[in-house]
């Protein structure tokens, strides 16, 4: 992974129990310094969520505020509700945490 996907990967750390109260999961698809382009994909709870557009749309935000090196940020968000474990890598998600609330709970 290169410097630039690290970096991004421990932003998205930071910003992930936000992310997981609402059991939501994310992994960093590309960064790529010389492009400036960023994909990040969002998956659980966040497929098919009412906010899941606000949510991508403050990631896009914040990451090109924070970060030089970044111009274009794509932020995917599955419609299916797949939560494999191709959407959950960095250690953050795996299996989906149920709890008593709804996941259009917010």
């Amino acid at each position: 992974m290169n410097d630039l996907a690290e970096r991004v990967e421990e932003w998205m750390v930071g910003q992930m129990p936000i992310i997981q109260n609402h059991g939501g999961t994310s992994v960093v698809r590309e960064a790529d310094a010389e492009t400036g382009v960023v994909v990040v994909e969002l998956g659980g709870t966040c497929s098919g969520c009412g906010i899941s557009n606000i949510t991508a749309q403050n990631i896009k935000r914040d990451l090109i505020m924070d970060f030089d090196e970044v111009d274009d940020v794509q932020v995917k968000v599955p419609s299916t509700g797949d939560t494999g474990s191709s959407t959950v890598e960095g250690g953050r998600g795996g299996d989906l945490q149920f709890s008593n609330e709804s996941a259009d709970h917010f």
